[in-house]
């Protein structure tokens, strides 16, 4: 081979392999393990698994962008922090900036719709009952799991839920309004404006005074046991935190603050880890282990 040549061609190959090397390093050192799709349709859902025994289904915080990279910054990490407890199902969310899950926008039924996704995901799996742990939007996502599939969630943990604040009634809508779907149309130009303010009227002022996925009444008949880590910021409303454990008849509440100092934090996530163990089903292995069907 001309000698020229050659270099060239050992050159661009080289250039190739550093080019994807990142990637490849990426996927393979993320502490969630490979990313995988299942898919239903027109919707198409990227997920991960870590960890084995009981299903705990994990959703991170972030609003609508609530995506598997956010547990980086989480408060609590669930997913790493329970792997060696639980098998970690966790997952990007339908349309969520950075994630790589994507479907239509469902605007007459946009907490049914996440609902949907998140069970299809745990029947794509042979999941029947699992465990769920929620941050953030995660808490709205455990209650409507919880209307939707009662005997499918064992029990579920509501970690800085959100919530509707009478001072600031539209903090949730205004920021997905004002950063999700600035980001969203950009992606889904095709989308219109006027859809995606029905979509958000449907998630934050159709049930404007409490957790906005369901209502007082559902939660005060709700038996499924749960553990609420209450927070106060202006998307996670103490008041609604302190309400839905003192409306739900098997709830209990941490202390709050609990997040500072770590030591406190740390028991908090114990007591997460001792709340779930306390309530694995009998016997403790009730449920389909994975099979090569993702």
């Amino acid at each position: 081979m001309d000698p020229i040549r050659r270099d060239i061609l050992t050159t661009g190959a080289a250039a190739t392999v550093t080019a994807a090397a990142p990637q490849v390093f990426a996927q393979q050192t993320d502490p969630g393990g490979p990313f995988r799709f299942y898919e239903k349709g027109d919707v198409r859902i990227r997920y991960q698994e870590v960890g084995s025994g009981f299903p705990l289904l994990c959703t991170p915080g972030g609003g609508l962008n609530s995506r598997i990279s956010n547990w980086a910054t989480a408060v609590i990490n669930a997913r790493d922090e329970f792997k060696s407890d639980f098998r970690c199902i966790t997952m990007d969310q339908r349309n969520a900036t950075g994630g790589e899950s994507t479907g239509p926008i469902p605007v007459d039924d946009p907490w049914g719709a996440f609902a949907d996704d998140q069970l299809g995901l745990m029947d794509h799996l042979g999941i029947h009952q699992f465990f769920f742990f929620g941050n953030c939007i995660g808490g709205s996502f455990a209650l409507k799991l919880m209307e939707r599939a009662p005997e499918r969630v064992v029990a579920g943990v509501l970690s800085q839920p959100i919530g509707h604040r009478p001072e600031s009634p539209d903090v949730m809508y205004d920021s997905s309004r004002d950063v999700w779907a600035k980001e969203f149309r950009e992606r889904r130009p095709e989308v219109s404006m006027e859809t995606i303010e029905k979509y958000l009227h449907n998630l934050y002022r159709v049930r404007p005074d409490f957790v906005y996925s369901v209502s007082r009444e559902f939660v005060r008949n709700c038996k499924t046991p749960m553990l609420v880590l209450p927070d106060d910021t202006p998307a996670h409303a103490y008041q609604t935190a302190v309400d839905v454990a003192s409306l739900a008849p098997n709830a209990e509440v941490t202390v709050y603050p609990w997040k500072y100092p770590p030591e406190l934090k740390a028991r908090t996530i114990n007591r997460v880890r001792a709340f779930l163990k306390a309530h694995l089903p009998m016997p403790a292995a009730r449920y389909i282990p994975m099979t090569a069907a993702h």
